[in-house]
C-alpha cells in the first residue's frame, strides 16, 4: 500500500505518468477485483447452504439470524448518532467559503456522477414502503447469480434451499449437501490462490486512486470535513473492539491483527462484496467463528450493514446543510437523518459509490432544496474516495465483529485453525 502510494505521487510529476499508470498498472488491480467478485456468489451459495444444512434444527438458524439483525441496526444506530455528534461540535461547514463553494460547483456540479447518483436516489425513493422485501426474491435464482449487485437475492435462495435441506429425510439431501460442501471448500481455496496475488494488486489500486486524486487545494478546504469524518470511524473502531474485549474477552489488538487482511483490502477497493471472500476467510479460520454463523452473517452484513457509510452520510448531510441551508439544522430534521440513514443502508448495495445515493436520499428526507442538490454533493464529491475507501473499511470491520458477537452468543466462537494454500500441494 505505502509503494503504491509513493509510486502514485512520482508518478503525478511525470508528464505521461498518469496514462502510464491507467494504462499499464491499474489493469492489475482491476482483475484482482474482478476475480473476487467471480468467486463472491459461489462462495455465499455454497457457504451459506452448507452452514445452515449443518444446523440440524431449524430452530438454531432462527436464533441466529434474530440476533445479527437486531446487533447491525443497534450499531448503524450508533455509528449516525456518533457522526451527527461530532458534525455538530465541530461545525466543518463554518470553515468553507463563498469561493470554495463557488469553486465546487464549476468544478463538479455538471458531473456525471452526480447526475447519475440525484438520478438513482430518485428512483430508490419513488419505491414503495416494501419494495425491498420485493427485491429480495428473485424470479429467476440463476439470473441473480449472473449480478453482483442482487447479493441479498443470491441469500435469500441460499437461505430457502438451505432451509427446505433440513425438511426433508437426511439420506435424500445427503447428495446435495456432499456437493455444497465440496464446494465450499474448493471455492476457500480459489480464495487462498487470488490472495497471493494482493500485494501486487493492492500497489496498483492506491497508485491509481493517487495518479486520479483531484486538485490538492479543494482537498485542503475540505479536510475540517474529512477529519471529522474520519475521527467517527475511529472511534466506531473503538465501540467495536470495545464490545469484543467486553463480551468475548478476547484482546482488540489480536481481533483487529487478524481481520487486518480484509480491513486492508476493503480500503483498497472500496467494497465490501469484493472483499467479502476474504472476510469471510480471515472470521472462521483465524478468529474461530463457526461457519455456521460466519456463512449468514458476513453475507447478510455486506448487503445491510453499512456502519462506516451511515456515519459518513450523518456528517456529509449536516456539513452540506450547514454550507448551504442553515435554517434546515433543527431537531426533528436530524433525528429524520437517523431514520432515514438507518433504513437507506439496509437497502443500499456493497459497491463504491452507493454510499452518495444514500446521501441523496437523506437530504430528500428533511427537505433540502432541489436546485441546491447538486451543488451539495459537489462540495464533499472530490474528497468522496478517500472517505469512500476508509468507511468501506469501517463496515468489514463491523461485520467481523458482528459475527464474533453472534458466533459468542451462541456458543459457535472456538479456536482458530488456519489453513494455508499450499496444504495439498
Amino acid at each position: 500500500m505505502l509503494l503504491g502510494v509513493i509510486f502514485g505521487y512520482i508518478m503525478t510529476l511525470l508528464p505521461w505518468g498518469k496514462s502510464f499508470t491507467t494504462d499499464w498498472v491499474a489493469p492489475i488491480g482491476t482483475i484482482f477485483i474482478n476475480l473476487l467478485k467471480l468467486i463472491a456468489v459461489p462462495l455465499i451459495l455454497a457457504s451459506l447452504i452448507k452452514g445452515i444444512s449443518d444446523l440440524k434444527d431449524i430452530s438454531k438458524f432462527k436464533s441466529i439470524g434474530g440476533r445479527t439483525i437486531i446487533i447491525y441496526i443497534l450499531t448503524t444506530v450508533i455509528a449516525i448518532i456518533i457522526g451527527l455528534t461530532l458534525v455538530n461540535i465541530f461545525q466543518p461547514g463554518a470553515s468553507i467559503t463563498e469561493s470554495t463553494v463557488e469553486k465546487l460547483t464549476q468544478t463538479y456540479a455538471s458531473n456525471s456522477k452526480i447526475n447519475n447518483r440525484i438520478s438513482e436516489a430518485s428512483r430508490q425513493k419513488n419505491m414503495g414502503p416494501l419494495q425491498f422485501l420485493v427485491d429480495m426474491v428473485p424470479q429467476n435464482a440463476i439470473a441473480s447469480m449472473s449480478n453482483n449487485k442482487l447479493m441479498l437475492q443470491v441469500i435469500f435462495f441460499a437461505i430457502f434451499l438451505g432451509l427446505s435441506m433440513l425438511l426433508i429425510p437426511e439420506k435424500e439431501s445427503l447428495p446435495l449437501k456432499k456437493f455444497f460442501d465440496s464446494l465450499n471448500s474448493v471455492v476457500l481455496k480459489m480464495v487462498d490462490l487470488i490472495m497471493l496475488t494482493a500485494p501486487f494488486a493492492v500497489f496498483a489500486l492506491l497508485a491509481q486512486v493517487i495518479v486520479t486524486a483531484d486538485d490538492p487545494d479543494i482537498l485542503l478546504a475540505l479536510l475540517k470535513y474529512a477529519g471529522t469524518v474520519v475521527l467517527g470511524l475511529l472511534l466506531m473502531i473503538g465501540v467495536y473492539v470495545t464490545i469484543i474485549a467486553v463480551y468475548t474477552k478476547k484482546s482488540p489488538i489480536w481481533f483487529l491483527k487478524q481481520i487486518s487482511p480484509a480491513q486492508l483490502l476493503a480500503f483498497s477497493t472500496s467494497s465490501s462484496a469484493a472483499t467479502l471472500p476474504v472476510t469471510m476467510e480471515r472470521v472462521e479460520e483465524h478468529v474461530g467463528v463457526d461457519q455456521e454463523v460466519s456463512s449468514f452473517v458476513l453475507p447478510v452484513g455486506a448487503t445491510i450493514n453499512m456502519d462506516g457509510t451511515s456515519l459518513y452520510q450523518a456528517v456529509a448531510a449536516v456539513f452540506i446543510m450547514q454550507v448551504l441551508w442553515p435554517e434546515g439544522l433543527t431537531f426533528s430534521n436530524q433525528l429524520n437523518i437517523v431514520l432515514t440513514a438507518l433504513l437507506a443502508s439496509i437497502g443500499s448495495a456493497a459497491v463504491p459509490g452507493a454510499g452518495m445515493v444514500m446521501l441523496v436520499i437523506v437530504l430528500e428526507s428533511v427537505g433540502f432544496p432541489a436546485d441546491r442538490l447538486a451543488i451539495g454533493l459537489a462540495l464533499i464529491f472530490a474528497i468522496d474516495r478517500p472517505l469512500d475507501m476508509l468507511r468501506t473499511t469501517i463496515n468489514v470491520t463491523g461485520d467481523a465483529t458482528v459475527a464474533t458477537i453472534v458466533a459468542k452468543s451462541v456458543g459457535k466462537l472456538g479456536k482458530p485453525e488456519t489453513k494455508n494454500w499450499d496444504d495439498h500441494l
